[in-house]
């Protein structure tokens, strides 16, 4: 029997230390929402425009000398794979990706541009898990996915770990209420080890939200039949992993769906009172505050995952006629 390492508190820490010693903390922004001041940690702002170089980096660095010679690879949609490009590169590891043949275009020549070989696949029809565990085995090489893994979501807790410290220095207090996207679940584990006594609220978009039918249910409940189009890409996980569903349905997190057009609402509002690019996966928990699906508490800490957007898309939904006024009266900073 093969017995699967879990990820700790502690590991969390440990990570927290390795990426302090490589990176500076992102930004926490604040802003009034609702008469509250919310926290925004800008994952966006990463050198790779998402928190994944986390999670790859605390991974890659835990590989002995053999396995590094024998490379790593990984699948993804874009985000984790400039994660672990960027890490490989500065660890000197050769990585593979196995990435959608519809992948955003800025995320694959990103990805490509970090020194990765990228290998395409249909995302309608074939496997990636399956495509990159024959990859690993024909070239003895370490996988490293997306958030089915003990390192890495330890990694991605590294955020939170600041969060707090950051918070605290501004006098904000501890973390309260958490809201964050969610897509395997990778980012919202790390988080739910890194800050074990706030209230968390996972957020995903309409039709992809099988965590949160999964945490309501008790059991892993895949993405159903023929799921409608999305903009968050990033987010279009079909099942989650049974390491991350237990670590979230441990500590009773709830979830949240939200619909596309609130997505851009959060875009548009984060580029006009954040002054920050935020992509549609990035943006899901931001758009669950803003549409009144989360109520505005002191203390809350929204984490704005990723930016990776491409150029005509986000202008598309900057230039959009539709509302930027939410549920959650989201008062305008006058800056």
């Amino acid at each position: 029997m093969t017995i699967v390492r879990q990820p700790t508190r502690a590991g969390v820490r440990d990570a927290a230390a390795k990426v302090a010693a490589i990176l500076p903390p992102s930004p926490v922004l604040t802003a009034p929402v609702g008469g509250e001041i919310i926290a925004f940690k800008a994952e966006c702002l990463q050198p790779i425009g998402a928190f994944k170089l986390r999670g790859a980096w605390h991974r890659l660095t835990a590989l002995d000398e053999a396995a590094r010679e024998k490379g790593v690879v990984a699948f993804s949609s874009g985000n984790h794979a400039q994660g672990v490009a960027w890490a490989a590169k500065r660890l000197g590891i050769p990585a593979v990706i196995v990435m959608p043949a519809d992948a955003p275009a800025v995320k694959r020549e990103a990805t490509l541009a970090l020194g990765a070989e990228i290998v395409a696949y249909d995302r309608a029809t074939e496997s990636r898990e399956k495509i990159a565990a024959h990859l690993a085995h024909a070239r003895g090489a370490t996988l490293v996915p997306s958030f089915d893994d003990a390192w890495v979501i330890e990694g991605q807790g590294s955020a939170g770990i600041e969060a707090a410290a950051q918070m605290s220095a501004m006098g904000l207090g501890a973390p309260a209420q958490i809201l964050t996207p969610c897509g395997g679940g990778g980012l919202a584990a790390g988080l739910a080890l890194a800050l074990p006594d706030a209230e968390m609220t996972v957020v995903e978009p309409e039709g992809w939200d099988d965590m949160r039918r999964s945490l309501e249910s008790g059991w892993i409940e895949p993405v159903g039949p023929n799921p409608p189009p999305t903009a968050c890409d990033a987010l279009q996980t079909k099942e989650v992993s049974p390491l991350t569903f237990g670590v979230l349905a441990n500590r009773g997190v709830a979830g949240l769906a939200v619909s596309e057009a609130e997505v851009r609402a959060a875009q548009r509002w984060a580029a006009r009172n954040l002054r920050v690019v935020v992509e549609p996966g990035g943006a899901v928990a931001l758009a669950a505050l803003l549409a009144g699906k989360a109520e505005p508490k002191a203390g809350m800490l929204v984490i704005l995952s990723g930016g990776n957007v491409d150029p005509a898309a986000y202008g598309a939904v900057l230039s959009s006629g539709e509302p930027v006024r939410t549920a959650a009266r989201a008062e305008e900073n006058p800056a």
